[in-house]
């Protein structure tokens, strides 16, 4: 039985028992940012589970994609050694919430592998928690398993639990035994981690509520969570062993044989292949893109990892991007959103094997002279430079150690990482939070409902240094127990303004927090004296503040049509708002095409016209995400959080100001976009009356460009492409003339050669010379004198081009580099190249003729030299 039919079976089976299938949710859990990706099928039920989300429905089945390769879940060391270790597996999954429980979960499953699939009774085996009376009699005397084949498990590992805290209950696992052919004893026994019995199936009876003392509660309607690995169940169907082996796998392992010209369809670097390019497939179909940190960065120790085993195949040329396509066709038809990002995916892929490629065979080569039989352990310095500088993650290294029977030094690779990231931390500390020691109270924020507010001082620093007061003159940092000013934080700049009072004014040109919740105003006190205690009007500017606004707003905007342009994979990894001009940073793999970037114009600006109210929300951070608010992994968010909604077009969770309404934005447009790191695009844009002085700007450029060519703006493409065409036809004749030019200059020079020992030789300048014609000159020479040394010269704006050459009879006697160089060095220049033809330059071109002449009597030393060396 296929695994595709596997996958149907079970989920028809279950929906014939009232279960609602449910579509396998992304890798990127959208309701749990703590969580790096989806490792088990009841994470997109995890708030049904805990009372947060309520469905239509009681009963549900899946098959969940799942990804086990960083954080607590890591089998990624494990794959391509273990029979069933993956970075990326199907979990087969029923659930019941609050419906049915323990009976109706173990008949269901006992009825499916039994009946359905037709799997011998006597080949299974059961455990149960060992305090879980009710299970083992449902197992023993309602199912019929012997007590031989039904073992207690008093660990934890039959109990299950969501946290410290919340649901839990005690668990129930199906093995399979693989047969006596097998090394291994029956779950609970001392040769239990043999491979004979395999664990193929996980029931979870979420029976009980954990309060913070420890303390069990029955739950008032107790859940079923179960769990299958699809690959598992697969190879019990098709009776082999390993998960290698199964139809899943071996489609993909013989397509990387193919690729990589690989006889041996059970080397283990195939396994690894095989594997990986599931995971990466998907984590990128999912909007993953490989980076640096977080998501990011395992996506790129997986693909590296798969690239070094293509190594190991003697694969040196991209190779890993072309499995997409038979991965496709594999999983396409139970995953068809893998055939729609199938060509990105694949580009994504080459192009991360493109940039690795650079860097892997000078990473091989110090690794590899590393890697004496005299040493056990690599040190930890060695294997941080090779991370370091040549992007290898320590599992890889590991890896490679692991193969010639050496240990890494971890603790030594986490000091050095440690002691970098203590060098970047020092190098980056804000000069403003370092010096500045604050212990009063926070600052409270009123700047998004007014830009005045009055505020009494409640620290003032001088040069970093606490002061009691400031006088005219003095450049300070205050600190105000309220105010309208908002501090720099997500990417917006702080607010200027000034801070007035009866005896003084302060003109604030930045804020910045001194602390997470403590704002430090920074400028020049104008006028009068400010001390502690004083009261002042904290004044934001309105026009520095609006434009802040627009922009702001239009990084929202523009996030949004990025995704729906380019996709899902795009997510923020960076801003810069201020008065002038928004920068933002996203994930992307390639250059935005032109319409790309005309797409994306289109729809902010259709957003900006539809004027939409900014609709603006505190709600739980939960509930948030429920509504479809963007949040940015690996941002920390409070209990409650700040929604940001434009529309039906974007929601985001942002502490940052913005306009009433859209249309206040008035224009958008991108003014450039770039690449700043390996997957990350840059857009910097402007908006409202920047962005049509820009518009405008480039109008009038394009008029002056029309006067140029003498016609209208509407007809300059035409225009420019006639004339460029008539360019090129002049610089075409204008060779052609110069060639002549020099073909003739080229017969007069003929009579000039000198003979020197049966061996032409010639020296020239040549008027008005390109290089080409340099060389064509030179080759006409070699062709004439079938013995011969030429050296041709050209001036042009005082910068002399020199090219010699050398018949191939006499390379062994005279090499043309050499000459060159020695005429070059004669005029300020330098150069080399072949033994029969050298090019060089020089910039002193008075120097030229005698440096000229000296060839003659240098080629008659090289040749008196050799005659010499002969006798000799």
């Amino acid at each position: 039985m296929k695994s595709s039919e596997i996958r149907q079976q079970f989920l028809a089976f279950f929906e014939s028992h009232g279960h609602t299938t449910i579509t396998s949710s992304s890798l990127v859990p959208n309701n749990d940012p703590t969580l790096l990706f989806t490792n088990a099928g009841m994470v997109q039920f995890k708030d049904v589970f805990l009372g947060q989300d309520k469905r239509t429905y009681t009963r549900a089945a899946s098959s969940q994609r799942c990804v086990r390769a960083g954080g607590k879940h890591n089998d990624l060391e494990n794959v391509g050694y273990t029979a069933r270790h993956h970075t990326f597996f199907e979990m087969l999954g029923n659930f019941s919430f609050g419906d049915y429980f323990k009976r109706n979960a173990i008949q269901f499953a006992w009825e499916f592998l039994t009946v359905t699939l037709n799997i011998p009774r006597e080949k299974l085996w059961v455990t149960v928690y060992a305090e879980d009376n009710e299970a083992a009699d449902i197992w023993l005397n309602e199912i019929g398993v012997p007590p031989s084949r039904l073992t207690r498990i008093a660990t934890t590992d039959n109990f299950w639990q969501m946290g410290e805290t919340g649901p839990c209950g005690p668990c129930s696992e199906i093995f399979y035994d693989h047969g006596p052919e097998v090394a291994g004893g029956p779950p609970g026994s001392a040769e239990a981690e043999g491979d004979r019995y395999i664990e193929i199936w996980n029931l979870v009876f979420m029976q009980y509520n954990r309060d913070d003392a420890g303390v069990l509660h029955p739950l008032p309607k107790p859940s079923v969570d179960t769990g299958m690995g699809l690959e598992r169940i697969s190879a019990v169907m098709q009776q082999v062993h390993s998960n290698y082996e199964i139809d899943l796998f071996q489609a993909l392992i013989k397509a990387a044989a193919k690729i990589t010209n690989t006889q041996d369809l059970s080397n283990n670097s195939l396994k690894v292949i095989a594997d990986h390019i599931r995971a990466c497939a998907f984590l990128i179909t999912d909007g993953i893109i490989p980076g640096s940190e977080g998501r990011g960065y395992v996506l790129r120790r997986i693909i590296r990892r798969a690239i070094r085993h293509g190594y190991r195949l003697e694969q040196k040329q991209p190779f890993f991007y072309l499995l997409v396509e038979d991965l496709s066709k594999v999983m396409g038809a139970a995953y068809p959103e893998l055939v729609a990002a199938k060509e990105q995916v694949a580009a994504i892929l080459r192009q991360e094997e493109e940039r690795f490629a650079e860097t892997l065979e000078h990473g091989m080569q110090i690794l590899e002279s590393s890697l004496h039989k005299e040493i056990s352990t690599l040190d930890g310095e060695t294997a941080f430079r090779l991370y370091d500088t040549f992007g290898f993650p320590l599992d890889l290294t590991a890896d490679i150690a692991r193969e010639r029977g050496i240990t890494v030094d971890h603790a030594g690779f986490d000091q050095a990482m440690s002691r970098q990231r203590e060098q970047a931390r020092a190098a980056n500390k804000f000069t403003m939070q370092e010096s500045m020691a604050y212990s009063g109270q926070q600052t409270v924020f009123h700047g998004y409902a007014s830009l005045q507010h009055e505020g009494q001082i409640q620290a003032i620093y001088k040069q970093g240094s606490p002061a009691s007061f400031i006088e005219a003159g003095d450049e300070a940092v205050i600190v105000l127990d309220q105010t309208p000013f908002y501090a720099e934080s997500g990417g917006q700049v702080g607010d200027c303004g000034e801070l007035l009072a009866g005896n003084g004014t302060f003109v604030v040109s930045d804020t910045q927090k001194i602390q997470a919740a403590v704002f430090g105003h920074k400028g020049i006190l104008q006028s009068g004296r400010l001390a502690i205690s004083d009261k002042v009007i904290a004044k934001v500017n309105p026009l520095t503040r609006a434009s802040i606004a627009n922009n702001h707003s239009a990084t929202h905007l523009l996030h949004a049509a990025l995704r729906k342009t380019l996709g899902n994979h795009v997510t923020q990894k960076g801003s810069l708002v201020d008065a002038q001009r928004l920068r933002f940073d996203f994930s992307h793999h390639a250059p935005l095409a032109i319409n790309e970037i005309r797409s994306i114009e289109y729809l902010v600006n259709e957003q900006i016209r539809h004027n939409w109210l900014v609709n603006i929300q505190h709600m739980k951070y939960d509930d948030a995400i429920k509504h479809g608010a963007m949040a940015l992994f690996g941002e920390k968010y409070t209990d409650v959080v700040r929604v940001i909604g434009m529309g039906e077009f974007s929601t985001e969770l942002c502490g940052g100001t913005h306009v009433a309404h859209i249309g206040e934005v008035g224009f958008f447009k991108m003014v450039s976009e770039s690449g700043v790191a390996a997957g990350i695009r840059r857009i910097e844009a402007i908006t409202g009356k920047a962005a049509i002085e820009y518009v405008q700007q480039r109008e009038a450029q394009l008029l002056e460009i029309a006067n140029i060519l003498k016609t209208h703006p509407q007809e300059i493409t035409q225009k420019l492409s006639q004339t460029l065409t008539h360019v090129k036809q002049m610089e075409k004749e204008l060779a052609c003339l110069k060639s002549k030019l020099a073909h003739s200059q080229s017969e007069a020079l003929i009579g000039q050669a000198q003979e020197i020992g049966g061996i032409k030789v010639l020296a020239a300048n040549l008027d008005d010379a390109n290089v080409t014609t340099l060389r064509e000159t030179l080759d006409q020479f070699k062709n004439k004198f079938k013995s011969c040394v030429i050296v041709l010269s050209s001036i042009e704006d005082r910068k002399i081009t020199l090219i010699a050459g050398v018949t191939g009879n006499l390379t062994d006697q005279i090499k043309a580099g050499e000459l060159v160089n020695f005429v070059a060095q004669q005029v300020g220049g330098k150069g080399g190249g072949r033994p029969d033809m050298a090019q060089a330059g020089g910039t002193q071109p008075d120097k030229l003729p005698a440096a000229l002449e000296s060839v003659a009597d240098w080629v008659k030393n090289r040749m008196t030299s050799r005659k010499t060396r002969d006798i000799q």
